[in-house]
């Protein structure tokens, strides 16, 4: 495993990155303002594209090059555009819907992360990589994974759940980088598309809700059942 054999220099590059992202999506889950979501998210897709491109260099994957390029147009570019885009034709500006308040969900998503560290830390010992930057890899996707979950259940603006599904999907991301490297790249350039799709959808979702309820809000959508 590459995140096993890196030397002290490439080892720090990858944990400042690592952990630059998850910080990033604490910015997330502690905001209410769409455009922090935003900017926090294409901040974040940013540095995965970067890590992509370190890994590339750093454990000679040629082609990971390329998944870096898309991986900063797609995620750090266009989806951020399309997103902002939805922002601008709904005039929403702000989540006004949620379960808890930004001080208690902070403190839940550090409590996930000491989870995700406890849980990554069993499975580095397991596997003889404790004190290695895999454990760290792992430790920031169980938690991005953790904390896009926690922005689903208690955000109901349908634009902050885009955003938290995006950023589950980008822990995914940024942990095969470091764990899988050899991951086909066919197969990354099909999940760059599939957030395409996801977009979309969550798009017309938010003109439906406006067009035929008069607000965003997911809790409108009980009206559907029956």
């Amino acid at each position: 495993m590459l995140a096993a054999h890196l030397d002290p220099l490439a080892s720090s590059l990858f944990s400042l990155i690592a952990i630059a992202s998850l910080l990033l999506a604490f910015v997330m889950l502690g905001s209410r303002w769409l455009r922090h979501y935003l900017y926090a998210f294409a901040a974040e897709s940013w540095l995965i594209g970067i890590l992509s491109a370190l890994v590339g260099m750093y454990g000679n994957y040629p082609e990971l090059y390329l998944v870096a390029i898309l991986t900063c147009l797609f995620r750090g570019c266009l989806l951020p555009y399309l997103i902002l885009r939805i922002i601008r034709r709904m005039n929403v500006s702000r989540e006004v819907h949620v379960i808890l308040q930004a001080s208690t969900t902070m403190v839940v998503g550090s409590l996930a992360v000491i989870f995700a560290l406890g849980v990554s830390w069993h499975i580095g010992v397991q596997l003889g990589l404790a004190g290695t930057v895999a454990v760290l890899a792992l430790t920031v996707m169980l938690s991005m994974k953790l904390i896009g979950f926690l922005m689903l259940t208690v955000r109901h603006e349908a634009l902050s759940q885009i955003l938290g599904l995006l950023v589950l999907e980008n822990g995914i991301f940024l942990g095969a980088q470091v764990l899988v490297p050899g991951m086909p790249m066919l197969f990354e350039i099909v999940i760059l598309f599939d957030l395409l799709i996801v977009v979309a959808c969550f798009g017309l979702l938010v003109q439906y809700l406006m067009s035929h309820v008069g607000t965003t809000s997911s809790l409108q959508l009980r009206r559907l059942v029956g």
